[in-house]
């Protein structure tokens, strides 16, 4: 397994490293980090080491540097800046430390190999696979992104595929120079990369997603005399028309790309089992949905996608004119209003065609109220509907209390979200007032009595279905959970706070919940 600091390996050509301050195996940074084995050198010379927390012990990366000090800067910025972001799809950032003639980060480590190296191995992924690859890297860049940040780091070397299949983005390298526009065409980038085993940036790439160095040994595009990038369906056979569209709309620079929660959105919507069959199906991109919901927002693409949108109407709209002159030139006594089927279909008109995705919106809440099993005095319930009002400045806050835990008299308190009916569900985001909490996601499949005796019930039964992973101690204010099981559906949530972050400049423990907002079908 390669674990990569930067994202790439080292050329022949990397310039060679100052040996003082050189690590060496079985030494212990900071009191706590046991170097265990040196993993590679990236092309900037950083070493990556693989590691041990032996305070928690547990397996880390060390992204090492010498010297440190001033040459250590942005490397320790941008790890700096990571920590607070909280995803599943973003590698953790532990620690981050500068000891002047060395600095070096500290984060987690994933068993598995970068998205370059399994193309290396494996070739072209299908499209189903690259189409999960792309949403984990764009669900990722929404949570960056949501916090005014930018990853400026975005290519095959930085997308890890886990021995479990889990994706994570890694390694932040963000400077003034950097976008989330940038960020975006770099996601076009790697859907190119996995559907084609080319990288279409060239030696002349997007800033933050640059072949320099390590990434300009990935194969370059097909291109035409002018420099053109070939699409992906002319790669290769068996990309789908809709996900050709997406990923070149993507590397289009005329064409605006969508903000990343948008594009988040619209991935997981085409992100489906490879044994189901919608990839095949589904067709060019939607831009309205069959219930009357709004147009989805990457209409605003606009590009290639309009118009074949256009052009597939003009031939309906052909076909339709033509079958009504052979009406006129028939039997003037036959019906008009007689039903055609549509000649364009093979499909038998039985109602057997396999019905479009749903498209992925924010859900409606039935009720929201809050859940305290361990009160006798239940004074904190007020104010539940604010979680859910789309206002950021005014939310549920909890009482002040002066452990972080609550006490020893409670374990917990939570907000309980019905939506109403069984749904399917992506994700889950709450906002909260302040960074330091620890929280998580449970689920449920009934409701309880209004009551302390109710909510103990509640809590016990939902503590036994927990969405994805708990947030410790988060660094930031967003926590988003999206582990749900696309094959269930779900009606009763759970945010269920543990702990509670100290209020600013003393005084106590307590939180605020400013919005909670559930995405899905």
């Amino acid at each position: 397994m390669t674990q990569v600091g930067e994202g790439q390996e080292a050329e022949e050509t990397a310039p060679p490293v100052m040996t003082f301050g050189a690590p060496t195996a079985g030494e212990i940074l900071a009191e706590r980090y046991e170097l265990v084995e040196h993993i590679n050198n990236d092309s900037a010379g950083r070493l990556v080491w693989r590691g041990v927390d032996v305070v928690l012990r547990r397996p880390v990366a060390v992204v090492l540097r010498y010297p440190g000090g001033d040459s250590a800067t942005e490397m320790l910025q941008a790890a700096v800046a990571a920590s607070r972001v909280i995803h599943p799809n973003l590698v953790g950032v532990y620690d981050a430390i500068d000891e002047a003639d060395r600095a070096y980060v500290v984060r987690e480590w994933v068993d598995g190999q970068s998205l370059r190296e399994l193309v290396a191995e494996d070739g072209p992924l299908d499209p189903a696979r690259a189409t999960a690859i792309g949403n984990a890297v764009a669900s990722a860049l929404a949570a960056v992104h949501a916090t005014g940040m930018v990853h400026g780091n975005v290519h095959p070397g930085t997308v890890m595929i886990s021995d479990d299949g889990r994706v994570v983005l890694a390694d932040a390298r963000t400077d003034g120079a950097d976008s989330q526009e940038n960020d975006l065409r770099a996601v076009g980038g790697v859907l190119y990369f996995a559907l084609t085993g080319h990288w279409p940036h060239g030696e002349a790439p997007l800033h933050g997603a640059t072949a320099g160095h390590g990434r300009a040994a990935l194969p370059d595009a097909v291109r035409d005399a002018a420099g053109s990038i070939a699409a992906p369906r002319q790669v290769r056979a068996g990309v789908p028309a809709y996900l050709d569209d997406l990923t070149m709309d993507l590397l289009d620079p005329e064409i605006a790309p969508p903000s990343s929660d948008v594009l988040s959105a619209e991935l997981s919507r085409l992100d489906v089992p490879a044994d189901d069959h919608f990839l095949e199906q589904a067709g060019p991109l939607r831009f309205t949905n069959d219930n009357g919901e709004e147009p989805s927002p990457l209409a605003s693409m606009g590009g290639r996608k309009v118009a074949l949108g256009i052009a597939g109407l003009l031939a309906v709209a052909l076909v339709g004119l033509l079958i009504g002159i052979s009406a006129l030139g028939g039997d003037d006594k036959s019906p008009k209003n007689q039903p055609v089927a549509n000649p364009s279909s093979s499909a038998p008109a039985t109602g057997d065609a396999s019905p479009a995705p749903a498209a992925v919106r924010r859900l409606s809440v039935e009720d929201v109220r809050i859940i305290d099993p361990d009160s006798k005095r239940r004074d904190e319930l007020d104010d539940a509907q604010l979680v859910i009002d789309g206002n950021l400045d005014k939310g549920w806050e909890t009482q002040t209390y002066n452990r972080a835990n609550f006490g020893n008299f409670k374990r917990g308190m939570g907000v309980w979200i019905d939506l109403g009916s069984p749904h399917t569900v992506k994700s889950v985001q709450a906002e909260l007032s302040a960074t330091g909490a620890s929280a998580q996601l449970l689920a449920g499949s009934a409701d309880f009595p209004v009551s302390s005796a109710g909510d103990k019930q509640l809590v016990a039964s939902y503590l036994k279905s927990p969405i994805g992973q708990p947030f410790e101690e988060h660094d930031g204010t967003t926590m988003t959970f999206n582990g749900f099981d696309p094959e269930q559906k779900y009606q009763y949530l759970l945010f269920w706070i543990t702990e509670l972050p100290e209020k600013e400049g003393g005084g106590g423990f307590k939180v605020g919940v400013q919005e909670i907002t559930v995405q899905g079908s």
